[in-house]
Parts: C-alpha cells; structure tokens; sequence
C-alpha cells in the first residue's frame, strides 16, 4: 500500500531529514567492495541486507531523536540498464531488484513507524551514465531509458521518486516525465562542478528553469546533492523566485572537484562542524530549504551536526 503517495508530507513546511553517502560509508567504513559503485547488489545476500539495515538505523535514529520526519531511499542509484548490465543484471533482474529494493525500504519503514517516526519512501534513480562525468542522454532518450525503473517503483510501495545527481537537463527533464505518466510524485536533485554550474555549463538557475517549464512544474521540488556548499552557495539568487523550488541539500562532505574526488583513494570526510555550519546559514538564507541530507563522504556524524545547526536555528 502507498501510504503518502497522494497526500506527501514534503508538500508542507515541515523540515525532513535524509541519510548520508551511501556508497562511500560502505566502501570506506564499512570495508565492503561495491563493484561500479552499485549498493543494490547487497539485497542479494543476508549479509548485505543487515549492513544496509544497519546503516539506515543510524539516520533514522537521528531523525526520531529531533522529531523530525525522514526521507528513506531505496539503494538503487545504480539500478539502470548500463549499470545493471556491467554488474551482470539484465532486464527483468533489475525490475526484481528495484522492486526488492522498495520493499527493503517498506519493511523498515514499518519497524520504525512504530516509534513514531513518519518516513516517506523514496525511488532513488540515478543518472545513466557518470554523474561526474559529460553525458549526451536528452529528453525522449532519457525518458525511454528510465521509465521501466520508474514503471516498477510505481507498482511497490514508494511514494514518491528522486532524479538524483542529474549533471544534464535533458536527463532530468526525460526522468521527470516518466514519472508523470506513471502518476509518481518526483524530486529532481541537479549536481554542479566548483563553478555553481552543471558539468556543461548551465547555470542551476537555467536548469531549474528548463525543467520547470518542460515539466509544467510537476516536479514536488528541486535539490543540489554530491558538490559542498562552496561550490553552489553563491549559484542560488536570493530573493529570487526560481530559488524557492529549491527545497533540499544533500552536499558533499569534501570541497574538492569531482575529478579530485574521482582520482582519490581515500576518503575526504571534511568538518562535520563547518559543513553543518554552512547548512544552517543556508537555512536562514533560503527559507524554503526543508530537505537536508548528505552526500559522498558524509556520514552519520556529519547529519548528526546538521540536525543540531538546522533544528535549532
């Protein structure tokens, strides 16, 4: 049963919390070979479902003790045709795998309800191609593309979907479209380089813009997720109209470029305080902000000093 999917909590004013990097607490904390950087994998094997397990607990442990409502993402950035494919999965393993993915998610969510806490259940999808990285996926190519993904996260338990780490509108604006002729309610989260601009050039502004518009803003929201504050703060007009679609956060731990974090071998984590810091400045900037979460190279410590900066101020 969806239990938010016509009536979602992030429509209102209320703040949610998200967890942190996924794939990089796994790899670098937990010591666990994620192939292509895919976390669904672990769903195959009770081991991996207990370290997931374990890994959400620590956010949603969070958001219960600030009484605040959580976002719970499936592990399933990688869970596309190119990607799948590379790690062995053909078409319909990837429809068992999302599905499985949504009712991982499901059954935490009833465990956790218990205590109160409201969790909406996310359909994380990701980009088809590096997010770090130039890609050539448009519109229509994208919205074929994705649209089995987003066809089986709409017959499961989701409430919504999330285009995460998109770097190109066309991308954005072609998994957008799927979700609406799915009748799912969809978040498009955009990543920049150093310079506040996607990988080729757009302003944050013209892509919200873009995709608003070919959306006919069907979109719940915008956010920015994998680049620091740093690199998007000054990108974000105040004041401007455009900037309250912007309604979440999820950054990176690290200020370093994407191909300096591409080429590294070890794990930036930054300052948890700082990064918190700069989240809760943007809070009081940028009133619409409700969403917050991290990134690559975040953990739980770093969303345990975001809650205190953000909840607070």
């Amino acid at each position: 049963m969806q239990k938010f999917r016509d009536c979602l909590p992030l429509l209102g004013t209320d703040p949610f919390l998200c967890d942190g990097g996924l794939e990089t607490t796994l790899v670098f904390h937990r010591g666990i070979d994620l192939p292509h950087f895919a976390a669904f994998p672990l769903l195959g094997t009770s081991e991996g479902r207990h370290e997931l397990e374990m890994y959400y607990s620590s956010y949603l442990q969070i958001a219960r003790d600030h009484a605040v409502g959580f976002i719970l993402d499936t592990p399933t950035w990688r869970a596309n045709t190119d990607w799948g494919a590379r790690l062995g999965y053909d078409a319909a393993a990837l429809q068992e795998v999302n599905a499985d993915a949504a009712g991982f998610v499901a059954r935490l969510r009833e465990q956790w309800e218990e205590t109160g806490l409201v969790c909406v259940l996310n359909g994380v999808i990701g980009p088809h191609g590096d997010a770090y990285k130039d890609g050539n996926l448009e519109e229509g190519a994208a919205q074929k593309y994705h649209a089995p993904q987003v066809e089986t996260f709409a017959a499961t338990e989701v409430d919504m979907v999330s285009a995460v780490t998109m770097n190109k509108v066309g991308e954005a604006i072609g998994i957008g479209r799927a979700a609406k002729a799915a009748g799912l309610p969809c978040v498009i989260s955009f990543t920049v380089e150093t310079d506040g601009r996607l990988i080729d050039g757009t302003t944050l502004r013209e892509a919200v813009e873009r995709t608003e518009q070919a959306l006919d803003g069907s979109p719940i929201c915008y956010m920015v997720n994998c680049a620091h504050p740093l690199h998007f703060e000054g990108a974000m007009g105040r004041g401007s109209p455009w900037t309250d679609r912007i309604q979440g956060i999820r950054a990176n731990a690290s200020s370093k470029s994407h191909s300096e974090l591409d080429d590294s071998a070890s794990l930036d984590i930054g300052d948890p305080a700082d990064l918190a810091d700069r989240y809760r400045v943007l809070s009081l900037d940028f009133p619409a902000l409700k969403v917050f979460g991290g990134c690559c190279g975040t953990d739980h410590r770093h969303i345990q000093a975001i809650a205190a900066a953000v909840l607070s101020s």
